[in-house]
């Protein structure tokens, strides 16, 4: 799997956000992949894009990590999950990149819709991305969460699908941007977002569809002994954890 990996421009590890062993995971892979590619570029769902600033200040060492905390508003569990991929580029110097909508502007298209984003100022959409922004409501996944709302499209179930779309072009954008010829970018995100190659790859692949990418993707299961139908094809490599693994909440 390293080797794989490791041949590629981007790489998504798709987790469970409280699953522990996931967490401990990445940050193996993080390892190996800075071993086997020095030039590496590491983006997070977990942080919002105008956090950059405060990111950067914090991985120089402008900054303690309390006002870091404080300021970058980190997940409630950023200091069991998270901390050690932030840990693990601040001592490497590796660059860590904000990739997720402001999380105001998700809620704005979930309560107003798309076209509340079209009265955003030029310094605001600079955390968004680039309108306008088009929506692909026939791909399993965003179809898959119209129909668990029961409202098979629906103005509220349609605005939720779109403001999941915004995070996922938001964060291909920002992937975008700062993945260079040489340089190979680890993303880490929930697996809804990289899973089934869409989400963030479907509007990775049209902005820049040259790039070479490879996903890895968590599950649980009560039995690992075998994977379960619905799990194939979900990656390109899947994990597959017990499903009585500690959380971390």
């Amino acid at each position: 799997m390293i080797k794989a990996l490791s041949e590629t421009d981007v790489v998504f590890f798709g987790e469970l956000h409280n699953n522990t062993l996931a967490h401990w995971l990445e940050l193996q892979l993080l390892k190996d992949l800075y071993d086997s590619n020095g030039n590496l570029t590491v983006g997070l769902e977990m942080f919002e894009a105008d956090d950059q600033v405060v990111l950067d200040e914090y991985l120089q060492g402008i900054i303690e990590e309390k006002t870091f905390i404080k300021e970058a508003k980190v997940w409630d569990n950023y200091k069991t999950d998270y901390k050690p991929l932030i840990e693990f580029a601040r001592k490497l110097k590796v660059p860590v990149i904000a990739t997720n909508v402001p999380r105001r502007y998700a809620n704005l298209v979930y309560r107003k819709g798309i076209q509340s984003l079209d009265s955003l100022s030029p310094a605001i959409k600079q955390w968004i991305a680039p309108l306008p922004l088009v929506v692909d409501y026939s791909l399993s996944g965003y179809k898959s969460m119209l129909e668990g709302m029961g409202e098979h499209g629906g103005g509220s179930a349609r605005n939720l699908v779109a403001s999941q779309a915004l995070k996922d072009a938001t964060m291909a954008s920002f992937i975008a941007r700062h993945q260079t010829k040489g340089n190979l970018f680890y993303h880490v995100n929930g697996a809804y977002h990289s899973q089934d190659n869409q989400g963030i790859l479907n509007y990775l692949r049209q902005l820049k569809p040259e790039l070479k990418i490879s996903t890895v993707h968590v599950t649980e299961q009560a039995d690992i002994e075998k994977l379960e139908e619905s799990t194939f094809n979900k990656a390109d490599f899947i994990i597959c954890i017990v499903n009585d693994m500690i959380k971390s909440y």
